[in-house]
């Protein structure tokens, strides 16, 4: 779908509930202060009269021991009666919520929807979290036999660092670099800077992944609200343009993959979402990618085109990815710093576009920055979702 870069559909506000612990709060709840937050931004807008559609990414009936999350959230917010669907793909869920509510705009039957995503997940225990996570990969190949997510991308690690000498040093600069940008993260899960030696120095979860390379489990939710850009200007006078949108699929099971240095499903969705927006790697300012694990973000890097194949240690030390840098990436702090309640993660990356698109990202937030990136994964990367982003020219 080439579209040379004219906006597919224009974000007109957005919200997030601080990522944490939220003691004694539903995931709907927590939803409602996304989603109160969305609509102060944009009081033009009339939710009840405006809303045609929602779209919520939520990854697991589990947590809560709760499914029909789109009919909850829309009666939980006050827009009962609003065609309102669940999306679920993983840790990708409100990724590729946000590729649905772009099919929605775009096919004319609504002209203002709500894209969001909400996971409740603290008052679990790690075991119990640790086994809902593990549904997302290969139930007879890989859950079956013990395998869990630190292990998946331990595996993605090593074979990394044999191919291309990647360090547990590269590593644990993106922690550090995540961490210090979440620190200026006043909706961060963790506002705390931690060295590189404080990484290097943390216990082992799966060789060579260290607890400082892996995600926080999180309470959280985000929304955005999308209209046709012809519109815009009726609701905000800040407008975001989503002009590029790609979203593709690999193999379930980490074993049947072609590489297990690479995503093939993040490599085809960014192709696409690049062709759709016109534009190339390079002219991308600032990216928001899905670092679950810190070797997601190296991998990120490359398959991105940030970097070319097995330089993303370089590319870690050269400091381009730090704010101040050539290429900030994951200004919000990312999944490491910011948290990782996994229905919300992809709108609160489309959350962070939004605010550095309009400058009201405060002390982290990107000098000069028009065009941003988003990469959302669900899984081990079986689920990829990539979108670009331009503000109002």
């Amino acid at each position: 779908m080439g579209l040379n870069g004219k906006p597919l559909v224009s974000i007109i506000g957005a919200g997030m509930s601080k990522f944490g612990k939220h003691d004694g709060l539903l995931g709907r709840e927590i939803f409602g202060l996304a989603a109160t937050e969305a609509f102060s931004r944009c009081p033009k807008l009339d939710p009840k009269q405006d809303v045609k559609a929602m779209f919520i990414g939520h990854m697991g009936e589990s947590y809560e021991h709760q499914g029909h999350m789109g009919a909850t959230i829309a009666d939980w917010i006050g827009l009962r009666g609003v065609a309102a669907t669940r999306v679920e793909a993983a840790c990708g869920s409100s990724g590729a919520a946000l590729r649905t509510g772009i099919y929605a705009v775009l096919s004319g039957l609504s002209d203002v929807v709500i894209v969001g995503g909400v996971e409740k997940m603290t008052h679990r225990t790690t075991a119990e979290v640790t086994e809902y996570l593990a549904m997302a990969a290969d139930y007879p190949f890989e859950q079956f036999h013990g395998i869990t997510f630190p292990g998946l991308f331990a595996m993605m690690a090593t074979a990394h660092m044999n191919a291309y000498g990647t360090t547990e040093q590269h590593l644990a600069k993106i922690a550090s670099k995540n961490h210090h940008h979440g620190a200026l993260n006043p909706k961060a899960h963790m506002q705390k800077e931690v060295p590189v030696e404080t990484v290097m120095g943390s216990k082992y979860v799966a060789w060579p992944l260290k607890l400082y390379d892996c995600s926080l489990i999180s309470d959280g939710a985000s929304c955005i609200i999308l209209t046709k850009p012809e519109l815009a200007a009726k609701y905000t006078d800040q407008p975001v343009h989503i002009v590029g949108s790609g979203q593709a699929t690999d193999a379930i099971g980490l074993y049947e993959r072609d590489s297990l240095t690479s995503l093939q499903s993040t490599k085809l969705a960014s192709k696409a979402a690049y062709e759709m927006a016109n534009i190339k790697p390079e002219q991308v300012n600032l990216a928001e990618v899905h670092d679950c694990f810190t070797i997601a973000e190296l991998i990120a890097y490359e398959d991105l085109g940030f970097c070319a194949l097995g330089e993303g240690g370089k590319l870690v030390d050269s400091g381009a990815t730090s704010l101040g840098g050539a290429i900030p990436v994951n200004t919000s702090g990312g999944l490491k710093s910011k948290g990782h309640p996994v229905g919300a993660t992809g709108t609160a990356q489309a959350y962070e576009m939004y605010l550095q698109l309009t400058d009201q990202a405060d002390k982290r937030q990107v000098k000069d920055a028009k065009v941003g990136l988003t990469h959302n994964i669900g899984g081990s990367g079986a689920t990829a979702a990539v979108h670009i982003y331009r503000r109002d020219q």
